[in-house]
């Protein structure tokens, strides 16, 4: 069966840059993709590598494609492509095939209550001190989640200690390191933060490959792992404690999908700063997250991309203004 395949470039600036151990995230490019069957029905998708690389890899695969793939053509590819690129056209097949957005099924489901995103250094005190305004008689059920590893480690352990002064009694945190630490590092703050009531988990402490390290590390206190699902996606079916999922970076997401819908425990969705078509499936697959057996606050990231009809719910708003 012939299918048409329409893609666009995109490209948008977050409305401040967002410094991580693993360098500044300041933009993000890619494709929308619209693939439509012979019946007219239309399933829609997002590509969108973080690097350059992975844009020019995309980009190469988009093209060898071409506008009329048939299905077993996009069904075997899937398995080869980036994992940006399966993204793209794994949810424009789930979408085509009606697993997600009909009626049928109660539609697109909206996004639960998302975790702060807080900056690294100490514009984290200024973030979280306006986060608590805005908040107010609220605030105690907020989570934030700051990046560390970013700046000086001095300068890091003493504005943890004025972030648990400011903090609610109720709220909750996260810190997440983009493997920026080494063992020992890594060990220092887990034991400082692990018996903290509000503490939920350290993300990526380590670099994605040292899992025997992250391994350790987890008998000492909560580790939930991010970037080393997608260095070895191996891990997704044998890592004991949290997975932060980034559903835009990681392949074909029919098999999340499947796995939330099946009530699978231990798993947060978290963003790539994605454009309207990408982000119904990530607040999608986060309130099915938060039907589960583990509920907790997606990473949505509110506040950090632009508004207008490119962020729209609508894909053919983001569609036009692609």
């Amino acid at each position: 069966m012939l299918l048409n395949l329409q893609f666009k470039p995109f490209s948008f600036r977050l409305l401040r840059s967002l410094q991580t151990a693993q360098g500044l995230i300041e933009e993000r490019s890619g494709w929308l993709l619209r693939l439509q069957d012979s019946a007219g029905c239309c399933g829609w998708g997002e590509v969108a590598p973080f690097d350059a690389a992975g844009l020019r890899a995309c980009g190469e695969c988009l093209t060898n494609l071409g506008r009329s793939p048939t299905r077993a053509q996009l069904d075997s590819g899937l398995q080869n492509w980036p994992a940006p690129m399966a993204f793209g056209l794994g949810a424009a097949l789930a979408e085509l095939d009606g697993l997600v957005g009909s009626d049928a099924i109660g539609g697109w489901l909206m996004a639960p209550e998302s975790a702060i995103l807080l900056p690294a250094g100490e514009a984290m005190l200024v973030e979280l001190d306006a986060v608590l305004t805005r908040a107010a008689l609220g605030a105690d059920s907020i989570t934030v989640k700051w990046k560390v590893a970013a700046v000086a480690d001095g300068l890091e352990r003493s504005l943890l200690l004025l972030l648990l002064e400011r903090l609610p009694g109720q709220a909750r945190f996260r810190l997440d390191a983009n493997g920026g630490w080494d063992r020992h590092r890594a060990s220092r703050w887990l034991e400082q933060v692990k018996d903290e009531p509000r503490f939920e988990w350290l993300e990526q402490p380590l670099p994605a490959g040292d899992i025997q390290g992250l391994k350790a590390l987890a008998e000492q206190g909560p580790v939930a792992l991010d970037e080393s699902l997608r260095a070895d996606p191996s891990l997704r079916q044998t890592w004991p404690g949290w997975q932060v999922r980034r559903p835009l970076l990681e392949g074909d997401p029919r098999p999340l999908l499947q796995a939330l819908q099946q009530g699978v425990a231990q798993r947060m969705l978290s963003t790539a700063f994605e454009t309207g078509i990408g982000r119904r499936w990530l607040e999608h697959l986060s309130a099915l997250q938060m039907q589960g057996p583990t509920p907790t606050a997606p990473g949505l990231a509110p506040g950090w991309c632009p508004e207008g009809p490119l962020f729209s719910r609508d894909p053919e708003l983001v569609w036009s203004a692609a």
